[in-house]
């Protein structure tokens, strides 16, 4: 029997599914952390005391630094996830970009976004 060379429509379907899901949560957290950059979930100190004001400017900035990073993490993995719809779109889904073998359900399943398989990411680190 040949080696499969790409996913079925059924299994494309399922693996949009588990996509969607987590783009819809990730969406929600980069939308929680852009509200709290912006200062529009309402946490700031600025009907507070000016002592107690100034000793939390060094943290906010700190967090507002952390929180930015997260925020930046989060959109890169909400395009990640992006794409990876695209290559449903486009039956290429699953399809390890440097070896053209496809990438296990397993890994898929845990990392929707991945265009590598283990083997391939793996020999990139050497």
């Amino acid at each position: 029997m040949a080696e499969k060379t790409r996913y079925s429509d059924a299994e494309l379907e399922e693996f949009r599914a588990i996509i969607m899901e987590k783009l819809e949560l990730a969406q929600r957290d980069y939308d929680m952390l852009k509200a709290s950059l912006t200062g529009a979930d309402g946490n700031d100190v600025d009907d507070t005391s000016p002592t107690y004001k100034v000793m939390e400017e060094g943290a906010n900035t700190l967090s507002k630094e952390e929180t930015t990073r997260l925020a930046q993490r989060q959109l890169k993995f909400i395009q990640g996830l992006q794409a990876a719809l695209v290559r449903i779109e486009n039956k290429t889904y699953g399809i390890c970009r440097e070896t053209g073998k496809l990438i296990p359900k397993e890994r898929l399943r845990a990392v929707p976004h991945a265009t590598l398989s283990i083997e391939a990411k793996n020999n990139g680190k050497k």
